[in-house]
């Protein structure tokens, strides 16, 4: 079973790796691309606040 360290490690990246995606689907004026990653934004997002990550200096897109 992985640690919470470990969990919230790869959590991270992933939620690094879908705002890069979403800046990217706004450029490019893609809707419903962003919406679909918007929403794997918010689940990253809220599982990170659960385990007491601070995301002020990781959460570029703000929403």
């Amino acid at each position: 079973m992985p640690s919470n360290a470990e969990i919230a490690k790869e959590t991270i990246e992933q939620f690094k790796k879908i705002q890069r995606y979403m800046i990217a689907a706004k450029k490019e004026d893609a809707k419903e691309t962003y919406a679909i990653l918007k929403e794997e934004y918010l689940s990253l997002k809220a599982l990170l606040n659960v385990i007491g990550v601070n995301l002020i200096d990781i959460d570029i897109v703000k929403e």
